[in-house]
């Protein structure tokens, strides 16, 4: 069984690529954390770290356990703080995964309020798509997530929110079809579309496309609307997303078209089945339930 303590120690050498400057960080001998990486890789079996004349990088099997052990120190620090909050000021962490949705300013404004009467409770946002989100509430990494219309399995609980996207178009202002107020999917024939990754979007616009008799023209997919942002602004294509997450007002070489008849998506509040909350969780979630509906 692998001690928490030489995982932080692993995890400070994969980050410093140095023994020498690990052990100065973590304030041992530079011998001890040498030796203490060696005993940690027999244990395994695996070698972990290669080191190089000038730093050290990690093999594939030290960047699987950074990974893992990332993931196991964030849970012990949650559990931790879970067990030291005040009986009577409400304190601790609250871990929320989350897509980006324009919508959930709503959901910022009822942490806001929380943080008003509770300062000392801490929110800990995590941004990425739906299959993403579902992995780390899985591991325990997260108490809840937002996510827009996701796949229902039993290992969840859901709670549909009064929270609503509204999907169309994101192109370049000198495209043509920019002079257009909505599209179809008819439009979107022959286009070289950028579309969303996420496992839970791809059943629903394929019945789209196909009832429009449309096959398309997929030149790539993304998580995050960043990135797919640009690739828009550099010309690789047209991106299928939910509108307002990108500025397009005045000089901004991108514009939005929603799509017609209107395809709008609902949020949702996911969490695990029979999942014991914090008791900041356990305000966080009476406070949606209660506020969201008056924003």
């Amino acid at each position: 069984m692998i001690e928490t303590r030489l995982l932080q120690y692993f995890l400070a050498v994969a980050e410093e690529q140095s023994i020498t400057k690990a052990a100065d960080y973590l304030h041992i001998s530079q011998p001890t954390l040498s030796k203490q990486m060696m005993d940690l890789e027999e244990n395994l079996g695996k070698q972990l770290l290669i080191r190089g004349k000038k730093k050290i990088t990690l093999t594939e099997e030290g960047t699987f356990l950074r990974g893992r052990a990332q993931e196991i120190i964030s849970l012990m620090d949650k559990t931790e703080s879970a067990f030291h909050e005040n009986e009577e000021n409400i304190s601790g962490d609250v871990y929320i995964g989350c897509g980006e949705y324009r919508s959930t300013f709503s959901i910022m404004q009822i942490i806001r309020s929380i943080q008003e009467e509770y300062p000392e409770i801490q929110f800990h946002f995590f941004s990425s798509n739906a299959d993403t989100i579902i992995e780390r509430l899985d591991k325990g990494l997260l108490d809840m997530g937002f996510l827009l219309e996701p796949e229902i399995s039993p290992r969840y609980d859901y709670k549909k929110l009064p929270l609503h996207e509204a999907w169309g178009i994101l192109m370049r202002k000198d495209s043509p079809l920019s002079e257009k107020k909505e599209l179809s999917f008819s439009d979107l024939a022959y286009l070289p579309l950028i579309m969303p990754n996420q496992t839970s979007n791809k059943g629903r616009f394929s019945t789209y496309f196909t009832n429009a008799r449309v096959k398309p023209h997929i030149v790539s997919t993304y998580n995050l609307i960043y990135n797919a942002g640009l690739m828009v602004e550099a010309g690789v294509g047209y991106a299928l997303c939910i509108d307002e997450l990108i500025n397009t007002a005045g000089s901004h070489p991108l514009t939005f078209r929603p799509l017609s008849p209107n395809l709008t998506s609902d949020v949702y509040l996911i969490t695990k089945k029979y999942q014991v909350f914090s008791k900041s969780a356990k305000l966080f979630l009476n406070r949606l339930e209660t506020d969201i509906g008056k924003l």
